[in-house]
């Protein structure tokens, strides 16, 4: 029987550009609760931590304004989400071809490691229509925030691959830590949330320049017989 490989994809940076929708919906949070919201840089520097830890990372000097900040952001990102559709978090391109081959590959499992809540992930399965191309589905509901390496370890157990046969696709250096804590390859992307560079620094494999390179580095890095 062909060994099996799995390839764990992070959703926000890596799969969807969601930026204008995070940005705005941060943007919202803090002015409904009179503060003044970070410029884009530092937002879009904390896309792949759950809720909690993002807004004590943007609003330290806050601390009781953390679950009202948390609770704003929720609500202005379903409200985004129900007036604007897919035009705030469509597909990078490229990203569906490359979905729709690796599941077609008898010999690939694909799976989900997001920091997204599990309603805002059905979302974006639902918009994008992407339900049954992941086996294992992990999101920050269930799981401490990245780089803790629970979601990948949930998604190893799910699958019963190993360690040495699994991959992480990400833009963050969250997803690359956590895929070392974890014992397993990452690959980073170059049109994420943050610079190649420092997911480089952190121990991506690769930086992939665009989804259409993913094939061809995953056979480099995770080979299959």
């Amino acid at each position: 029987m062909t060994e099996l490989r799995l390839v764990i994809f992070d959703v926000d940076g890596t799969l969807v550009d969601s930026q204008a929708h995070i940005v705005a919906a941060m943007n919202a949070a803090f002015a409904a609760n009179g503060l003044t919201p970070p410029d884009r840089a530092h937002t879009l520097s904390i896309v792949g931590l759950s809720l909690p830890v993002a807004m004590a990372r943007l609003a330290p000097d806050h601390p009781d304004r953390i679950d009202p900040l948390v609770t704003a952001y929720k609500d202005s990102f379903a409200a985004l989400r129900h007036a604007n559709g897919a035009a705030l978090s469509p597909l990078f391109p490229g990203a569906r071809a490359a979905l729709d081959t690796l599941k077609a590959e008898d010999h690939t499992i694909l799976a989900i490691a997001t920091g997204k809540s599990r309603r805002g992930l059905l979302h974006i399965l639902d918009l994008h229509d992407l339900h049954g191309h992941f086996l294992s589905v992990q999101t920050a509901d269930d799981h401490p925030s990245k780089p803790h390496p629970s979601m990948i370890e949930a998604c190893l157990s799910e699958t019963g691959v190993a360690p040495d046969r699994a991959v992480i696709v990400g833009d963050t250096t969250f997803d690359i830590d956590m895929a070392r804590a974890a014992g397993i390859a990452s690959l980073g992307v170059a049109w994420g949330y943050h610079p190649p560079e420092a997911l480089t620094a952190s121990g991506a494999a690769a930086i992939l320049q665009g989804f259409d390179a993913l094939p061809t580095t995953l056979q480099r890095i995770c080979p299959h017989p």
